[in-house]
């Protein structure tokens, strides 16, 4: 009997992890074992053995920037206010890459050339065609219309998506975009909203742009048209916003996200080459995830930046929540938290450069940082370094790890991130944008 109860619950346990391990693949069949075969090819071949170099990289781009803004700009100028004749000051490296060309929306690939941080050299679909988008309906997953979203992102070769008009898009289960794709949004006012979330699985060169992501709930699964020759079964999505799952060179930028049913953005399995930059969040509890498993090592090369993003009104903890991997956040806002902002299990690094972290009236949650899972004797060897951080109103950093160890991020080709007191200039756009044609966006 005992032996019995043994099994029953050896079971239980399996069938409960079986939906995290495939991501709610219902029948992990041939097709979505190659595209898994594929991803970790293309997930090792995109880790930085010396992920040192790529912060280093991103440093120079930021005082680059801002050195060129102080120089060509009063002090009055560096508020970087637009002018009513729509001229424009770019506050960061990202958006300074492409923001103040009024001929944008017929340059839109130009986009293509600005990623930084650990996803630079993410092209997403600018070595395809442009899919407009004309029908904001999901009605059929299985056979999506043409001009839908869904029918966009399901084809085999790179596209570059970009939509008609403004739309708010219920999608009726997650949508499972294929490799090599930007979904770029602006000049249109698009909500992904009251449906399903954006799932990027097994893949690889996604850009995601100035999107509105926000009251996403799990769906109950079932038979999804996941490429142009392959429909799969599905079981039930988690509610998150965007969900990256064993993919690699993903960048989101742009992003307006909130009250999602479970994280805005998860980043879990393997993923690396990731950047998440100039997003606002608000109005949400777990808000960003790296990493799902304390037991699941192979996310130790997780390589993720985060940076010139707003962590906004109404927001609980996880800014992120990282575990393994290699973390570098950097020039980021953080005007409101509940519990924590950062924090973590399984020794991941994080290195948190140049950020404004701004406390809550709440004594007992004025700490940065937090460790799960761990004791005090534990984590004290995890490198979690604060450098350059503004910390107002009793905010403070726990500090862990080897002193030393920091040297490594310090060499003669790194440049320190530019001040702290500059977040609010670096992050002033932060979110979705509104763009006009033949006005600098």
């Amino acid at each position: 009997m005992a032996a019995r109860n043994r099994n029953f619950i050896f079971f239980l346990s399996f069938a409960i992890i079986i939906p995290t391990l495939l991501a709610h693949i219902g029948d992990f069949d041939d097709y979505w074992k190659q595209r898994e075969v594929e991803a970790i090819k293309h997930a090792n071949m995109a880790y930085k053995p010396r992920p040192e170099e790529v912060t280093e990289h991103f440093n120079e781009h930021v005082a680059r920037t801002l050195a060129e803004l102080k120089h060509n700009s009063t002090r009055r100028e560096l508020k970087m206010k637009r002018s009513r004749k729509g001229q424009c000051r770019a506050t960061n490296p990202i958006d300074k890459c492409w923001r103040c060309d009024p001929n944008w929306a017929n340059n839109r690939k130009r986009l293509a050339d600005c990623a930084l941080g650990f996803a630079k050299g993410t092209i997403g679909g600018k070595m395809g065609m442009i899919y407009v988008v004309t029908d904001g309906s999901d009605d059929d997953v299985v056979n999506p219309k043409p001009g839908t979203l869904r029918h966009a992102v399901i084809q085999k070769e790179p596209l570059w998506i970009i939509f008609s008009r403004s739309m708010i898009i219920k999608l009726k289960q997650e949508l499972i975009v294929t490799s090599d794709k930007t979904i770029d949004a602006r000049g249109a006012n698009v909500h992904i909203a009251y449906g399903a979330g954006i799932t990027v699985q097994f893949v690889k060169n996604i850009i995601i742009h100035g999107l509105h992501i926000h009251d996403i709930v799990p769906c109950e699964g079932g038979m999804i048209r996941d490429s142009v020759d392959h429909i799969g079964l599905r079981t039930k999505s988690d509610g998150d916003g965007i969900s990256v799952f064993g993919s690699s060179y993903i960048w989101i930028d742009h992003i307006s996200a909130s009250n999602c049913f479970d994280g805005l953005i998860d980043v879990i399995q393997g993923s690396t080459a990731i950047t998440i930059s100039n997003c606002h969040f608000t109005h949400h509890n777990e808000v960003m995830l790296f990493g799902a498993s304390d037991s699941y090592s192979e996310d130790t090369k997780m390589q993720i930046t985060v940076a010139f993003t707003h962590f906004g009104r109404g927001l609980v903890q996880r800014m992120p929540r990282c575990r393994w991997g290699f973390i570098h956040i950097v020039n980021n806002d953080y005007t409101h938290w509940l519990m924590y902002a950062i924090g973590g299990s399984s020794h991941p690094t994080i290195l948190s450069q140049g950020n404004r972290f701004i406390a809550p009236p709440n004594l007992a949650a004025k700490e940065v940082t937090k460790r799960d899972y761990a004791t005090p004797q534990q984590w004290a060897s995890w490198p979690w370094r604060s450098e350059g951080d503004l910390m107002l109103n009793g905010a403070f950093f726990n500090e862990s790890g080897d002193p030393s160890a920091t040297k490594k991020f310090s060499s003669q080709y790194m440049v320190t991130p530019y001040s702290a007191t500059q977040v609010p200039l670096l992050r002033k756009f932060a979110g979705a944008l509104t763009c006009f044609t033949n006005k600098p966006c």
